[in-house]
């Protein structure tokens, strides 16, 4: 297998990646479930917080916007909607990953799918995102958020990184 960056990605090559990128998908809608359901199983019907640390929160909240309860106040159908469009963007970035040029490319498009897929769960199911991560400094609470929310915004960011210093040439 040829390792140099220059070197175009072989077929072999692509379907490992392909092979990886689902593995991760399927690995962080596992993990967002699972972590969600104990939050629900904790927390029942009466949502209150639970101080972990100094700093982080344990918090119900239904989350019916996007990321960060943005466009939260939407319509009945705002949910409908948001799901459809997280479910198009996700079929475009399969797409994407499944010509993805490195590993790295493409495990970073499957948290982002595998994150939107989590919350499109919660949306079809709830009709709202379950955030539970309540992180906070000097009285300033950054919006609860959870593990979809992470893989989407942790791939987002390495996907940026990769494009920007990767140096080889794209075939």
């Amino acid at each position: 297998m040829n390792d140099s960056p220059m070197a175009p990605v072989t077929q072999a090559q692509n379907g490992a990646f392909l092979r990886q990128g689902l593995g991760m998908i399927a690995l962080v809608m596992v993990l967002d479930q699972i972590s969600k359901w104990i939050v629900l199983d904790l927390f029942g019907e009466t949502p209150h917080m639970i101080e972990v640390l100094s700093f982080f929160n344990l918090v119900l909240v239904w989350n019916q916007g996007i990321s960060f309860g943005m466009f939260g106040g939407a319509s009945a159908w705002g949910a409908w909607i948001l799901t459809g469009l997280a479910l198009v963007i996700s079929v475009f970035l399969f797409f994407w990953m499944k010509k993805a040029e490195t590993r790295l490319a493409a495990l970073s498009l499957a948290a982002i799918i595998g994150g939107a897929l989590g919350n499109v769960i919660d949306r079809v199911r709830f009709g709202a995102v379950v955030d539970f991560l309540d992180f906070h400094v000097l009285g300033y609470h950054w919006p609860a958020f959870n593990v979809a929310d992470s893989a989407i915004t942790v791939g987002a960011a390495i996907l940026i990184l990769e494009s920007l210093f990767n140096k080889g040439e794209k075939p």
